[in-house]
């Protein structure tokens, strides 16, 4: 929730904090664990097109580092991810719409899911294809951004088995 708030502060009218920080939330609830996983990021996507320049990216995550700090930000302007994708994943991807596309493209059905804090208290969650991989603790590749070789290699380096050992891993 502390994380949510601060993300809330930043006053961006498309944002969340999704992907694996989701994720390890749930499934780490539904193994019953005491102590959460420990996160190597906590992913925060925003869209907006308006301003792709990378600093902007750097101005958001030092705002949240000072709002909460110890937290593992990375923040991350879904309006430009076309601009760097190929040199860090080798392929290009075309640009994306809307913060509801970039979370339809992201690795894997269980993680294209992102959540906020609402005006209103609530939280708002954006899930593209669904829940059910999320809840039923299935990792299943999403067609749409990564390839069968680099989706090997992300279950060979995530290892979530070890992690979560009730998961269900469709290769």
């Amino acid at each position: 929730m502390q994380a949510l708030q601060a993300v809330a502060q930043l006053g961006l009218p498309h944002c969340c904090i999704g992907a694996g920080a989701v994720r390890n939330l749930v499934w780490d609830a539904l193994h019953g664990y005491a102590q959460p996983s420990v996160l190597s990021d906590v992913d925060v996507a925003y869209f907006d097109a308006h301003n792709l320049q990378p600093r902007r990216e750097v101005e958001l995550r030092q705002r949240l580092e000072t709002a909460l700090p110890g937290v593992p930000w990375e923040v991350c302007n879904q309006a430009r991810v076309h601009l760097w994708f190929e040199d860090a994943f080798g392929y290009a991807v075309p640009p994306l719409l809307s913060l509801d596309d970039a979370i339809a493209s992201w690795p894997e059905f269980a993680t294209s899911v992102g959540i906020w804090l609402q005006p209103d208290g609530e939280i708002g969650i954006v899930a593209p294809h669904g829940l059910d991989d999320l809840f039923n603790m299935v990792v299943r590749r999403n067609p749409a951004r990564i390839s069968l070789d680099g989706y090997a290699q992300r279950l060979a380096s995530k290892d979530y088995a070890a992690r979560w050992p009730r998961v269900t891993l469709i290769a």
